[in-house]
C-alpha cells in the first residue's frame, strides 16, 4: 500500500483545512518546495498537491508553488485543484506533474475524463469528494445529488488509473478516515482506491492496510504528518 504525503496549497503556502473550509486553514509552511524536498528526504516515494485556490477558482493558481516543488524534488506527483479541461491538464503533464487528478470536471463533464485518458494514458486519476454520500464539487462548495459510486462506475474501463476517494467531514479534523465507505466504493468498482481525508494516527493506517485487499491501493495524509502524529518512515512500515 502507497502513502501519499499531502502538500495543499492556498495563497502560495502549504495548509491544512479542516473539513474543507478555506477559512479554517492552518499553515504548516511558507515554502512548498522546502516542504516536498523534506517529505522525500524523510523517505516519500510519492507527493500527492492540491491547489485549494484553483479548486474554488476553476482554473490553476498557485502555478509558481507547483513549479517549485516540480524542480525540487525527483519522486513522482500526482497534482489537482481547478483542471478542467485538456489544455489545463497537457499544461501540467508537460511542467513535470506525473499524475493529473480530475475532480469538478469529472462530475461535469464524464466525456473530459474518457478524452484525457485516450491521450494521455496512466497518467489521469478522478478524485470524488463527498459529504454525506453525495459528490461534492467546485472546491468542495457545492453538493451534488449524485452518490459517489453512482458517478465511479461511469469510469471504469476507461482508463483511469486510480480514484481518490475524500470524506469532506472527516478531512484535517484528526477523528479517523471513512474506512468503511472506502472500502464500500473499493469493492463496487474495479478502479483502484485512495483513501484521504482523517487519518489521524498509526492505528488508522493499520484500518487502512487491513482494507487494502478490497481494492484500496493507497492513503493520502497530511495533518498528521505535519503534527508528528506519526513519521514517513514509520508509516511506511505499517503499510509495506
Amino acid at each position: 500500500m502507497k502513502l501519499f504525503p499531502s502538500i495543499d496549497l492556498k495563497d502560495g503556502k502549504c495548509v491544512r483545512l479542516y473539513k474543507g473550509e478555506m477559512n479554517q486553514a492552518t499553515v504548516f509552511s511558507d515554502s512548498p518546495a522546502d516542504q516536498a524536498l523534506k517529505f522525500q528526504n524523510e523517505g516519500a516515494e510519492y507527493i500527492h498537491i492540491v491547489d485549494l485556490n484553483g479548486a474554488f477558482e476553476g482554473k490553476p493558481v498557485n502555478l509558481e508553488a507547483v513549479k517549485s516543488i516540480i524542480k525540487a524534488v525527483d519522486v513522482p506527483l500526482q497534482l489537482g485543484g481547478g483542471i478542467r479541461d485538456i489544455e489545463t491538464i497537457k499544461m501540467w503533464l508537460d511542467a513535470g506533474i506525473d499524475r493529473v487528478i480530475l475532480g469538478t470536471v469529472a462530475v461535469k463533464n464524464p466525456e473530459l475524463v474518457k478524452e484525457a485518458c485516450a491521450k494521455f494514458p496512466n497518467q489521469i486519476a478522478v478524485g470524488l469528494d463527498a459529504r454525506e454520500g453525495f459528490v461534492a464539487t467546485e472546491g468542495w462548495a457545492d453538493k451534488s445529488d449524485m452518490k459517489v459510486s453512482e458517478l465511479a462506475k461511469k469510469f471504469e474501463d476507461v482508463g483511469v488509473v486510480c480514484i481518490i476517494y475524500t470524506d469532506i467531514s472527516k478531512d484535517g479534523a484528526m477523528e479517523g478516515a471513512d474506512f468503511s465507505g472506502t472500502k464500500e466504493l473499493a469493492e463496487a468498482v474495479n478502479i483502484p482506491i485512495i483513501l484521504s481525508g482523517g487519518i489521524s494516527s498509526l492505528d488508522d493506517l493499520r484500518k487502512a492496510k487491513n482494507i487494502e485487499k478490497s481494492g484500496v491501493m493507497g492513503v493520502i495524509s497530511g495533518r498528521a504528518i505535519y503534527e508528528d502524529a506519526f513519521s514517513i518512515k514509520e508509516a511506511l512500515e505499517v503499510l509495506s
